[in-house]
């Protein structure tokens, strides 16, 4: 380590390292201290972790309150309410599905916030916001609310997809890869289940039910939710920048 030429006020050779100047650099987010984006990403980190571990619990719950509840031939909305005309509501898993995707809406909605402070990256901010609106609107329009419901769902899918994709942009680690392939994987199905209705051609995992194919689209979001707030939480998460900067200038 080199100690800088600088001179101080008096004449005399200053004895500042560069290391000094380094931990005295402001933060490139916004101007925050380290300290304070580090804390925003662990808030936001588990504030997601929260959110994908209670969606899939109160789902599994209200699953086990429903009567006869089929996972293959039953959309997960059905918890809320199953579609008009005749719709069916069943206590306690309406009330049990409903205010789960209530409050794991508000989650990421809060969680979004601090993923912007943390990153200042609006892209993804965007794409968080989106998905915690869609998840807020699932429970607040059950299924007998048409077309509402079906809109907020699909905005839901759509969007936590597209998490996963554009969160590429902030991870750090070969993390980013999975993220891709999860999103990517997530946004094809997708696409496919509108190419093969407009079609009206039977999807190649039609086998599966409509609540199995749906399954298919909401799991692997909510697992990597989970998966990215405990990497939010992680000490990898919070030392990439220091240790590339004592890297560069220990050499």
């Amino acid at each position: 380590m080199t100690a800088t030429t600088d001179a101080r006020p008096d004449g005399s050779p200053s004895t500042e390292t560069r290391s000094d100047r380094i931990e005295e650099t402001p933060s490139a987010h916004s101007g925050h201290s380290a300290h304070s984006v580090h804390r925003e990403r662990y808030v936001a980190g588990g504030l997601l972790f929260a959110f994908g571990l209670l969606a899939l619990m109160g789902i599994i719950t209200a699953e086990a309150f429903y009567p006869g509840y089929n996972a293959g031939v039953q959309e997960i909305s059905d918890l809320g309410a199953t579609r008009p005309p005749n719709s069916v509501i069943l206590q306690p898993s309406a009330t049990i599905f409903n205010a789960t995707m209530v409050l794991s809406g508000l989650l990421v909605l809060g969680a979004s916030y601090f993923v912007h402070r943390a990153f200042g990256d609006r892209v993804v901010t965007a794409a968080v916001v989106a998905l915690g609106a869609g998840v807020l609107g699932v429970g607040v329009f059950d299924g007998s609310e048409a077309p509402m419901h079906g809109l907020f769902a699909l905005l839901t899918f759509f969007a936590g997809g597209l998490s996963a994709v554009v969160a590429a942009r902030v991870i750090e680690t070969p993390f980013r890869y999975l993220s891709v392939a999860v999103g990517g994987f997530v946004l094809a199905l997708l696409a496919s289940i509108f190419a093969f209705g407009l079609l009206g051609v039977p999807h190649p995992l039609a086998f599966l039910g409509a609540g199995g194919i749906e399954r298919y689209v909401a799991y692997p979001v909510l697992l990597w939710f989970i998966g990215f707030g405990g990497y939010l939480m992680g000490p990898a998460a919070a030392e990439p920048a220091e240790a590339t900067d004592s890297t560069a200038f220990g050499r």
